[in-house]
């Protein structure tokens, strides 16, 4: 079963593209915490498919690999504020987030207590060099800047879908704004923690 995931780190566009894929009438998650998410979902974004692109690239063949990729001086303040807000219920004991969520950010950015930017920076640097060699060569990958002039029509065109209409990303997720998924409204979204025989079990990666 082919899907969609988009492995960029948070803050880099990852609510912007899975609006768009929104419109193009494709079931997405914006982060999937459960099999039945990954399962019913056409596309997936965000934790934890930057953390678990490998396996995922096991689970589903033939699937697209999407990387986002963003200036290091524009997304380091974008990052910091947002793991400034979430680190305290990233605790792996004591953190109120779910499980898969916290391992994926903790796996990802291991040091983030206190917050240094220098590491943050590290850490974007090693997730962005292990992307870049594990899919090398590879025709199922596309990395890509949703800030560049025309991205949305190079991601349609990476997708096989209709190259009409914009071409331009929206600008979603400004600032100091991390909701803007949740209050978009739309019918083709998938709930992360969707239940199904499993309940809201995870894969077994073994």
């Amino acid at each position: 079963m082919s899907k969609i995931f988009i492995i960029g780190l948070p803050r880099t566009g990852t609510t912007s593209i899975s609006v768009a894929l929104l419109d193009m009438g494709l079931l997405v998650a914006h982060t999937a915490f459960t099999k039945k998410a990954f399962e019913v979902a056409d596309a997936v974004s965000d934790a934890p498919c930057f953390s678990d692109f490998k396996q995922l690239d096991l689970l589903f063949p033939h699937s697209k690999f999407i990387y986002l990729n963003r200036e290091l001086s524009a997304c380091l303040p974008s990052i910091t504020m947002l793991l400034e807000k979430m680190a305290p219920h990233l605790c792996l004991k004591t953190g109120h987030f779910n499980p898969v969520l916290k391992r994926s950010f903790q796996q990802t950015f291991p040091n983030i207590h206190p917050l240094n930017e220098r590491e943050l920076a590290a850490c974007y640097t090693q997730h962005q060099q292990a992307v870049l060699e594990y899919f090398k060569d590879r025709d199922d990958f596309l990395s890509l800047d949703v800030s560049v002039q025309g991205s949305l029509l190079k991601l349609k065109q990476f997708l096989g879908m209709p190259t009409d209409g914009d071409t331009d990303f929206a600008k979603l997720n400004v600032g100091r704004n991390v909701a803007n998924w949740r209050e978009y409204k739309h019918p083709n979204k998938v709930n992360a923690n969707l239940a199904g025989l499993e309940h809201r079990k995870f894969f077994d990666y073994g």
